[in-house]
């Protein structure tokens, strides 16, 4: 059975580690979770894949060329090759609240 999964987004992250590191302001805790995320983004971008231990891993994922059919026009349509960001949870991670 597949474990239900917490979502945990920016801002939260941001309330957390306000409340961890009371000596940092607000507005300087957003911009280094801006900048960490900005720079996974870039190196992914590149093609590099970034693991962050006891976290997970972003690496960069190819979706092969497909055709598709517009449902209202009924026209046939082909969309290449594109690529993901796809993120990989470590299992220290997912079993963080067991």
């Amino acid at each position: 059975m597949k474990k239900q999964v917490q979502n945990f987004n920016r801002s939260d992250l941001a309330i957390h580690l306000s409340r961890k590191f009371l000596s940092l302001s607000d507005e300087t805790i957003v911009d280094a979770i801006d900048l960490i995320l900005q720079e996974i983004i870039n190196a992914v971008a590149l093609g590099n894949r970034v693991e962050i231990r006891g976290f997970g891993v972003f690496s960069k994922k190819h979706i092969r060329p497909r055709k598709f059919i517009n449902p209202k026009t009924k026209e046939e349509s082909y969309l290449g090759e594109t690529t993901i960001m796809h993120f990989k949870a470590s299992d220290k991670l997912l079993n963080a609240n067991d």
